[in-house]
């Protein structure tokens, strides 16, 4: 059983489940709180605060490893996003914020013929781009929903990557970074054309 009280780290990131995020602990609540999860061997949440307003659904986060640790307690910690869950009521009783939450599971559905077939190739076409490589998901966690895994991967908006997270069919998170890549793709192809275009313009050996 996950535990319903949790540390809460508010920051201008959104997290979705199975995607690593590096941290940079310099505050000493955040210091302290770090150390907690890291004795006890638990997970803390992670929300988006943006203009001073708190998202109401964030992501648990596992410290997977620490990094590089600091003379003064500033730490490097690597984590990984773990379980999506709702703010039921935000708690401030220690140094930093904890939070009373419930854990959100998806809704139950069947597949759609042709949805995933025709995400994979737009998200190859996009990945290969922007990293020069192929992508295989195969190599990634496959008990994580195929559209956390690619969302974590693509350029999104906050509001975006959040919009991703609290969907609760996997059916409306394929159809919705299908329909992002498809308007932007054809940007991407030609920001590539342009820089293309301006390698070749220059004076020196290419």
């Amino acid at each position: 059983m996950k535990p319903t009280r949790i540390p809460l780290f508010p920051l201008n990131v959104v997290l979705l489940p199975g995607m690593a995020l590096p941290l940079h602990i310099f505050e000493p609540r955040y210091k302290a709180m770090i150390a907690r999860c890291i004795s006890e061997s638990i997970e803390f949440g992670l929300v988006l605060v943006l203009e001073n307003n708190l998202a109401q659904v964030g992501c648990t986060a596992e410290i997977v490893q620490k990094l590089k640790e600091y003379p003064d307690g500033r730490m490097d910690i690597m984590t990984e996003g773990r379980s999506v869950f709702e703010l039921n009521e935000l708690i401030q009783e220690k140094e930093y914020y904890e939070a009373s939450v419930r854990y959100l599971a998806d809704n139950p559905e069947p597949a759609v013929s042709g949805k995933e077939a025709a995400l994979m190739q737009a998200f190859r076409q996009v990945h290969s781009i922007l990293t020069g490589q192929d992508w295989d998901a195969a190599r990634s966690d496959p008990e994580i929903p195929l559209a956390y895994r690619m969302g974590a991967r693509l350029p999104l908006e906050l509001a975006e990557r959040q919009q991703l997270l609290q969907m609760r069919s996997e059916s409306d998170r394929q159809e919705f970074l299908l329909n992002w890549m498809t308007e932007f793709l054809p940007r991407l192809r030609h920001r590539q054309r342009v820089r293309e275009r301006a390698r070749g313009n220059g004076h020196g050996l290419n």
